[in-house]
């Protein structure tokens, strides 16, 4: 190899680990992140290689291998080393959008990237008709004073599955008398997802520009149904010196039932299995009050995955993954809704629209519509109350 080269992979690695603020030599190749990366459940993947062709510049970014990572954080749990392995897989990643280098796996975050610009979505969608999903409701525009803003994010604004959840979510709180509003049109999509893909400056923009909308309408307290957005307000806008009060519905539902507020008045006599999503449950450690809601269901039986809690199996489409194409025979998914059905259970319970959105494909493309249900927690909630 020239002495050009090997100055060039010099480089390469200082960068990497100045973007990522982490030394990626510190890994020392023990491979426990690549014993537990859902991905070798469906196919070869090693976390470890990625980590050490980095380390040595050799990093190639054209290839898709750097966007397979989910940022599930199941490795970074793991590691003796503590290597920052997501933000590693971050920094490859601003490397590449930042030259235009993307497979065609991934093409589509070129797209969601200009729908964020336009509209502040990631579908293109008109971002006047961000809260028609509330109409026939009688859900109030948020003002200050209120008790808290709830923000539905993108998914429960836009896609007509996801609907269904910000709809049963505001009637669990008027149910429960919660003083609440919207902001409809104001709203802008988080960032969390984007950011994943390495587009630092528009999760930025997005950023700032929920930050200021936030704080010109009085918000203090933000009731939030993606753990994405959980995630991302609680976590990472105190980057911007801001710290508002962040609370995830499975969190202010468990509330609500311990203050009195919400009676939960008929049985549920169903067998189901509760699906820890990754930002809620291994990221941020909400492991009791979903699982506690659900207790409170008479005549519910829940059933627990082998891979739970912080052990659970990513459902594939987290770090911008809910944008890329994965192979059908390849998605987390399809396994983890085998593992439901084989524990007996009816319905799948989860609290991510990340995660209702892919096994919802996969209860389709696996034909069992009349084997199995998918849920939000809210929408559970719905039915009993």
């Amino acid at each position: 190899m020239s002495q050009t080269k090997l100055d060039s992979n010099e480089k390469l690695a200082e960068k990497i680990a100045r973007d990522a603020g982490v030394i990626p030599s510190e890994c020392y190749q023990c491979g426990k992140c690549d014993t537990v990366c859902p991905w070798n459940k469906v196919r070869a993947f090693s976390m470890r290689r990625l980590i050490r062709e980095a380390t040595f510049g050799l990093t190639e970014i054209e290839k898709v291998e750097i966007w397979r990572c989910t940022t599930c954080g199941n490795c970074a749990q793991k590691c003796p080393r503590d290597v920052k392995q997501i933000e590693d897989m971050k920094a490859l990643r601003r490397m590449a959008s930042g030259y235009g280098v993307f497979p065609t796996a991934v093409k589509p975050v070129r797209g969601v990237s200009q729908f964020l610009i336009a509209e502040g979505n990631p579908f293109g969608e008109d971002r006047k008709s961000r809260g028609d999903w509330a109409k026939d409701l009688n859900v109030k525009a948020f003002e200050e004073g209120m008790e808290i803003l709830y923000f539905p994010g993108c998914y429960l604004c836009y896609d007509a599955r996801l609907k269904r959840v910000a709809q049963a979510t505001v009637k669990v709180l008027q149910k429960a008398g919660v003083d609440f509003g919207i902001l409809g049109e104001l709203e802008n999509c988080c960032g969390e997802s984007i950011r994943k893909t390495g587009n630092e400056e528009l999760f930025k923009k997005l950023a700032r520009d929920n930050i200021k909308t936030f704080v010109d309408s009085g918000v203090k307290k933000i009731l939030v149904s993606s753990p994405h957005c959980y995630h991302t307000f609680k976590n990472e806008y105190r980057e911007f010196g801001v710290d508002f009060e962040i609370v995830h519905v499975a969190q202010y539902m468990h509330q609500l039932i311990e203050e009195g507020r919400l009676a939960i008045p008929k049985d549920y006599g169903k067998k189901a299995a509760y699906h820890d999503p990754c930002y809620l449950g291994r990221h941020n450690t909400v492991f009791a009050e979903p699982r506690s809601v659900l207790d409170k269901v008479s005549g519910l039986e829940i059933k627990e995955f082998a891979e739970s809690q912080g052990d659970s199996m990513c459902c594939g489409m987290g770090g911008g993954r809910i944008w890329m194409e994965t192979h059908a025979a390849e998605r987390f998914s399809n396994i983890r809704l085998k593992e439901a059905i084989d524990l007996g259970a009816e319905i799948l319970v989860t609290a991510c629209p990340y995660c209702i959105t892919i096994f919802e494909d996969s209860r389709a493309v696996l034909n069992y519509d009349d084997v199995i249900q998918i849920k939000d927690l809210t929408e559970v909630l719905q039915e009993v109350i």
